[in-house]
């Protein structure tokens, strides 16, 4: 069975330090600063971007999706909606149960 055996990844050191890991994290949290960046939230190439600026370290999108599981960040987005939805028209056609 060795080929079900989970193959050793290599003892790479990381590219950034703890305290850099904890200083993108904060930066993560915080979100983009919309005035000074236009972003409206971060994606993987513009957080590619601001630890080049930041660190002088070069990820590609995929390391930067990996670096961010390792600070326990996921990636969630929000349900899409049409523009041109009107919230009272949902309210009345939305199913309500009846209880007796």
């Amino acid at each position: 069975m060795d080929g079900l055996l989970d193959r050793k990844l290599c003892d790479q050191p990381s590219k950034l330090a703890a305290k850099q890991k904890a200083e993108l994290a904060a930066i993560v949290e915080a979100g983009p600063d919309l005035e000074e960046t236009g972003l409206v939230r971060w994606r993987r190439v513009d957080l590619t971007a601001v630890i080049e600026e930041r660190f002088g370290v070069v990820y590609n999108k995929r390391s930067v999706s990996r670096l961010l599981h390792e600070l326990i960040f996921a990636n969630i987005s929000a349900r899409p909606h049409h523009p041109a939805q009107n919230a009272a028209v949902l309210k009345d056609f939305k199913k309500t149960s009846y209880a007796p």
